[in-house]
């Protein structure tokens, strides 16, 4: 049972006492001000009727409910609330009469009041009936576009949230083939290697279940789950590559996106240390800028390596930055001179790292 808007909200309860105090007026001024009625009688009657017009209502929300703009038609809403004006219009009347003239002394004189002034309080009904019937209509359409809004907006975060494990999930099977593989072929030729593949192939799952339901993390951690990577892929390469970081003290504690940085590590090892004979340098940067921190990840390359452009890794941090922080220019991909370079914009605003001069 939906509940009443009136009496389960304070502000709402103050607005329909606001509402009554401006119907009592007009009340006063139709009813009692030109009459001349004795002042207890006059006094009496305001009492008696405001009393009874204010507790009536609150029935009016269960009509507005009940006969619902959206599956009711127009015709019958009209028709229906000129039906309910009239009774309650009359029960109020002759209850309001009722009371008012047992208590009332001079009879004779309330009788020939209240006759005169008929028309003026069926005025003032109408006024309570209809106002208030709208008032409760704006109130139901109010509610109901607020609560789909909210339903929108869980929706969609619903969705967005599928949408990031989706991608997230697309990082891990990718590489642990990758690694499988690597270990199937070890095994023959150097089984130390291979045991220590799966040893450090073990810890990295394990870390990635640990952190597995987090969106976030912060980059200090990350870089604990990049190293173990590089580690796994040391053994496979041994001297093929060197990794080199320069972390801006200030950013370790900033909250980036779980696993975003790994795919480039994995495009860096893909496209430069497999496809090269040379030793590769794999630089992580990052540093504070124009209020964001930017992650910079660049290594050198031979020939046409990237050629074939930046793959499934680049595009899945790409889509989740976007879904993350409703931005579509915080990933930017750059080949030069031999060296591929990917930068990563994270919005920082209320994160303590300070942002360079």
């Amino acid at each position: 049972m939906s509940q009443h808007p009136i009496l389960n909200s304070p502000k709402n309860f103050f607005l329909y006492l606001l509402f009554s105090s401006v119907l009592i007026l007009v009340y006063t001024i139709l009813i009692i001000y030109d009459s001349n009625v004795d002042l207890s009688v006059a006094i009496t009657d305001l009492m008696v009727f405001n009393l009874l017009l204010i507790g009536i209502g609150l029935s009016f929300w269960f009509s507005a409910k009940y006969l619902s703009l959206e599956v009711r038609k127009i015709s019958k809403i009209v028709l229906s609330h000129f039906l309910g004006f009239f009774l309650l219009t009359s029960f109020w009347l002759l209850i309001g009469y009722y009371i008012t003239y047992l208590i009332t002394q001079d009879k004779l004189d309330y009788n020939s009041y209240f006759t005169t002034t008929l028309k003026e309080r069926v005025v003032i009904s109408f006024l309570h009936y209809f106002l208030l019937t709208l008032f409760y209509y704006i109130v139901i359409y109010y509610s109901g576009f607020q609560e789909k809004l909210i339903k929108e907006a869980e929706l969609k975060n619903l969705v967005t949230e599928a949408e990031l494990k989706s991608l997230k999930f697309q990082i891990n099977p990718h590489f642990v083939f990758n690694a499988l593989n690597s270990m199937s072929a070890l095994t023959e030729i150097d089984p130390i290697r291979a045991k220590q593949m799966i040893i450090k192939l073990a810890d990295f799952l394990r870390y990635t279940l640990a952190n597995n339901d987090r969106q976030k993390n912060t980059l200090s951690e990350e870089l604990k789950n990049v190293k173990l990577y590089l580690d796994i892929e040391k053994i496979r390469f041994e001297d093929k590559f060197d990794f080199v970081e320069e972390i801006d003290d200030a950013c370790s504690n900033i909250e980036i996106p779980s696993m975003i940085l790994q795919p480039l590590f994995e495009n860096a090892i893909k496209h430069a240390v497999y496809e090269t004979l040379d030793k590769v340098i794999i630089k992580l940067k990052c540093e504070p800028i124009d209020g964001f921190m930017k992650i910079s990840l660049i290594n050198n390359y031979e020939g046409e390596s990237y050629k074939k452009g930046a793959g499934v890794g680049l595009k899945n941090i790409k889509d989740r930055l976007t879904l993350i922080y409703n931005q579509n220019n915080l990933l930017e991909v750059k080949k030069e001179n031999g060296v591929f370079r990917v930068n990563i914009f994270i919005p920082i605003k209320n994160n303590n790292c300070n942002q360079s001069e």
